[in-house]
């Protein structure tokens, strides 16, 4: 093995450790943490590591302060995001639910959209209201409870709720939202066809009584 390759896999085998391993309140591990254990080349350093991640179907995950993304981040913006190894994507929906019930990811679901539709926080009380119309009223607070003790939503001393750090290392907020309004779209077309349908019924309804009065009368 050459220095190089030598240094680099002694750099990855760091990266694993720190990335594995939980050491402070949050998973994950800030960029300047990486930057001072493993040198100003980190980047290519977990570039290296998602390589060996895949076939385990992990990846490593950049998530930023700012909402917003740089399209090429400098080394200095990366220093200060957090990284996390999460899932890629690959497992089936039965072996990502652990343990979860089909109307508690629902929820959570919902909630997120919810909060994306309101700029990234709203009040508690207007989220547990949105929520009232959705799932039974006994339910709202435990599975906020949970979402925010699993570390997809956060509360602050106002009472405002918003996306927390595992929404944002986990959850495609994009795709999630083109799913829901996709899943809005084509109920909107089935109760248009519902009524649509419906007056077709009715229309031939009132034409067949039609037609028997018609006979009656002859």
């Amino acid at each position: 093995m050459s220095k190089k390759k030598g240094t680099y896999s002694g750099k990855i085998k760091k990266a694993t450790q720190m990335l594995f391993y939980k050491r402070h309140q949050k998973p994950g591990v800030k960029g300047w943490e990486l930057h001072k254990a493993l040198g100003s080349d980190y980047p290519k350093v977990l570039d290296l590591l998602d390589d060996y991640l895949k076939p385990l179907d992990l990846q490593v995950k950049t998530i930023f302060e700012e909402e917003k993304t740089p399209e090429k981040p400098t080394v200095e913006e990366l220093d200060n995001a957090r990284f996390y190894v999460v899932l890629r994507g690959n497992l089936q929906t039965k072996d990502k639910m652990m343990g979860w019930r089909i109307d508690d990811l629902a929820g959570l679901a919902i909630t997120i959209s919810y909060i994306i539709s309101k700029k990234g926080q709203a009040p508690r009380k207007d989220v547990e209201k949105m929520l009232g119309e959705k799932m039974p009223n006994w339910k709202i607070n435990l599975n906020l409870e949970r979402y925010i003790r699993y570390g997809y939503l956060g509360q602050d001393d106002n009472g405002l709720v918003f996306l927390d750090w595992r929404t944002r290392a986990e959850v495609d907020q994009k795709a999630l939202i083109s799913m829901i309004l996709s899943s809005d779209a084509q109920k909107v077309e089935t109760a248009q066809f519902e009524e649509e349908f419906q007056e077709e019924v009715t229309a031939a309804q009132l034409e067949e009584e039609m037609e028997s009065e018609k006979t009656e009368n002859e």
